[in-house]
């Protein structure tokens, strides 16, 4: 099981995830997509991953095409290595 990250790996990580940012024990990162559809496929994208991974993020949609990601590992209580490497995954589906 991974260690949780101290303040200062936390922002190293942040510094290579652009568009994530720290709310506490949480990564969060919003995504626009272009309409209803596709916000609903990046999540579709995201989910076998994350059942892959035992590591589910929390997925909230508003405004019809927001798609906010908020990652923490809960058996630890905050930031680990898993949630900064789901995180760059997210990244990578969502470019495509």
């Amino acid at each position: 099981m991974a260690d949780l990250l101290d303040d200062g790996a936390i922002a190293q990580a942040l510094q290579r995830l652009p568009g994530w940012e720290r709310d506490g024990d949480t990564l969060v990162r919003t995504y626009q997509r272009r309409d209803w559809l596709n916000a609903i496929a990046l999540v579709d994208a995201v989910a076998p991953e994350a059942e892959r991974r035992n590591h589910h993020p929390d997925v909230s949609i508003t405004g019809y095409r927001n798609i906010t990601f908020r990652l923490t590992t809960h058996s630890k209580g905050g930031v680990t290595d898993r949630d900064v490497d789901l995180a760059t995954w997210i990244d990578e589906v969502a470019a495509r």
